[in-house]
């Protein structure tokens, strides 16, 4: 992937090590918060775009990642997912949604972010945003507004679109965004999930057939809410959103994000620990 600016000085190495450091101001540090004693609900509010919100049974089996994250938790988490369809990070901000998240987060509550399928449109100027230049800015303004509040922000890079080389291989679909917002987590010390080579990774472990069962890909007929069919390499089935909510959560495991690690599911935690 080509790097401008300061990108060009990352590497997987430098990038892997400073995610450490810049996670460690939410990582757990209590025993209170090991065991689980006197902790009250803490609130995880999703900011995104269509492949994390939520859908109504009248566009199922279609489901964002984040409509399913709850499943990993128990029941001292509670997810609020804003995530809105077709937004990018400047439409979401314009749009009043950020302000209205800001609002309602408290002290201690997260903050995940994750644009970048809408910001690539450069035919939209309500949308569209340059990588390492607006991109960034609109980003760090949740960052800013989540700290003001007291709460931890958390940056995951835009989840892939099902996309497959000649020779089989997942390619990636976003650009520079992904490595632009992984620069802004080290800039503003800020855990990065990087989803987008998560979702790499899975795809190619699953391959270009078996990886269209994560996707709205469904047969004429096969559901009563898309008669005529539909092959859709961007939005996730309720087996896909499980599987990707399942990869957050297993960084949330491993970057032991404090006041949430704990909390995963044992059947979760018991895997993840391998």
């Amino acid at each position: 992937m080509k790097l401008r600016g300061k990108g060009k000085l990352l590497c997987a190495g430098l990038i892997s090590i400073s995610l450490l450091f810049g996670s460690q101001a939410v990582m757990a540090h209590s025993s209170d918060e090991e065991d689980g004693t006197d902790q009250k609900n803490v609130s995880i509010y999703i900011a995104g775009d269509s492949t994390a919100s939520h859908y109504g049974e009248d566009r199922a089996p279609r489901k964002g990642w984040a409509q399913v994250f709850d499943s990993m938790f128990d029941d001292k988490i509670e997810i609020r997912n804003e995530a809105a369809s077709g937004r990018s990070s400047k439409s979401f901000i314009d749009e009043g949604r950020l302000d209205n998240i800001l609002a309602q987060i408290e002290e201690k509550n997260y903050l995940f972010i994750q644009f970048g399928h809408n910001d690539s449109k450069s035919n939209d100027p309500t949308r569209y945003t340059e990588p390492f230049t607006t991109y960034k800015s609109y980003l760090k303004q949740y960052i800013d507004g989540a700290r003001e509040k007291g709460a931890y922000p958390v940056l995951l890079t835009p989840v892939e679109r099902r996309g497959f080389t000649e020779d089989g291989q997942a390619k990636p679909s976003h650009g520079e965004y992904p490595e632009a917002m992984k620069e802004l987590g080290l800039e503003e010390q800020v855990p990065v999930i990087d989803m987008s080579e998560k979702t790499m990774e899975l795809y190619n472990q699953l391959g270009p057939e078996e990886s269209k069962n994560l996707f709205m890909w469904l047969e004429e007929g096969e559901h009563p809410n898309y008669p005529e069919g539909v092959s859709d390499n961007t939005h996730f089935r309720e087996y896909g959103a499980e599987q990707i909510a399942k990869l957050v959560a297993e960084s949330v495991y491993k970057l032991k994000l404090q006041l949430l690690h704990s909390h995963l599911s044992k059947e979760l935690k018991k895997e993840f620990s391998y």
